[in-house]
């Protein structure tokens, strides 16, 4: 009876052994993970063989963010070499590229001439990992051959300046109020994420020219952090004429180059300024050397020819009380005070407000309205 007890005693005791083993196995495995996980954050990743090994794919921590090392080889190939024909576009960051991937994927692709650095990938990374139906999504990146390149998503019908007023040849949708009104909830809902984020990213270059909009007409929000791989912004002092990027930018980014929340509420109030006129800011500023669009929409109140500013293609689609809640929200985001200006969770609870009414008091398609072809998202407001 006591050998078996002892054999019993001994049989546990080496089972509880191999279990301990086991367990201490399996957590040094995953705490080694763990470490390799927490130290890809958004500050950049401390693996050694990503130092090294800058501009290729730092592997799994690289996967699990989503971003993808393109070989120059690849998308060299799928803009048929970069030639001008496939060239659509230049922006702050380069040239940009329409281009047709070996899996069939359209993208754009944004390319300019830099040294291979960690950073470039570690923004790279972190942009790539934001997600957002309202945002247009990086794919990856590429540094090779002292070049560094950016692969966005491709979106179709282009950026809404386009449809305001872009060149007479190219082709323009009829976009009326209330279409309008849902192309501005969908990019402000694409700042009210970015701005949501921890930690907060704020755009920088926000402006008609960076809302894009698909097949169905949902704006998508492009070139978010872009200035981030441009290094440090120096704004030039108040001049004499203000370009029509410039005029997009609120009065403490041009005097101390201070970007907040707030400054991309500022240029949000200038990109409502141009949906509702179908106008460059410059343009109707013209009058006006500082750009001080409250004291110019305030004048034109005064006046009593607000109705001037207003898009004649927008015909009688739109109710006098909705368009007067528009403009007020519009004044309300170009404060020259930061302080004063609203927030972008709250521009989007005005805008979907404003949308709902006009909803229910203008008929949905009469004769005469917007020839686009929509899809039905854009009849209610974005979720």
């Amino acid at each position: 009876m006591s050998k078996t007890l002892a054999a019993i005693i001994g049989g546990a005791a080496g089972a509880a052994t191999l279990v301990g083993v086991i367990l201490l196995i399996i957590c040094f495995f995953w705490l080694s993970l763990r470490g390799r996980i927490s130290r890809t954050s958004e500050t950049g990743s401390s693996d050694p063989s990503a130092q090294g090994d800058v501009g290729r794919s730092v592997g799994t921590e690289l996967t699990l963010r989503g971003a993808r090392c393109f070989q120059l080889e690849e998308l060299s190939l799928a803009t048929k070499d970069f030639s001008d024909r496939n060239l659509i576009g230049q922006g702050k960051f380069g040239e940009v590229y329409k281009g047709l991937l070996q899996d069939g994927m359209l993208v754009a692709i944004k390319k300019r001439p830099g040294s291979p650095t960690q950073e470039f990938i570690d923004e790279a990374r972190y942009l790539s990992s934001i997600q957002h139906r309202n945002l247009v999504t990086l794919l990856g990146y590429c540094q090779e051959n002292k070049q560094q390149i950016l692969v966005y998503e491709y979106i179709p019908n282009g950026s809404v300046s386009i449809h305001l007023y872009g060149a007479a040849h190219v082709s323009r949708e009829r976009l009326e109020f209330k279409h309008r009104l849902s192309i501005a909830i969908g990019a402000a809902k694409g700042l009210e994420h970015l701005h949501s984020l921890s930690p907060r990213l704020i755009h920088k270059d926000f402006k008609t020219g960076n809302v894009l909009v698909d097949e169905n007409f949902i704006a998508k929000v492009a070139d978010a952090g872009v200035r981030n791989f441009l290094g440090r912004f120096d704004v030039a002092g108040p001049s004499s004429s203000i370009t029509a990027d410039e005029i997009f930018l609120a009065p403490e980014v041009r005097e101390f180059g201070r970007f907040s929340e707030k400054s991309d509420v500022y240029s949000f109030g200038v990109f409502l300024l141009e949906l509702v006129s179908g106008q460059e800011a410059t343009d109707l500023l013209c009058s006006s050397r500082d750009g001080n669009i409250v004291e110019w929409v305030e004048n034109h109140q005064d006046s009593g020819s607000i109705s001037s500013i207003i898009d004649k293609k927008l015909g009688n689609s739109f109710t006098a009380e909705g368009m007067e809640e528009f403009v007020e929200l519009m004044v309300r985001c170009v404060e020259g005070s930061s302080e004063r200006r609203a927030g972008m969770s709250y521009v989007v609870t005005e805008l979907d407000r404003i949308l709902e009414k006009e909803m229910s008091l203008t008929t949905m398609m009469g004769e005469g309205t917007p020839v686009v072809t929509l899809g039905s998202q854009l009849f209610r407001a974005l979720k």
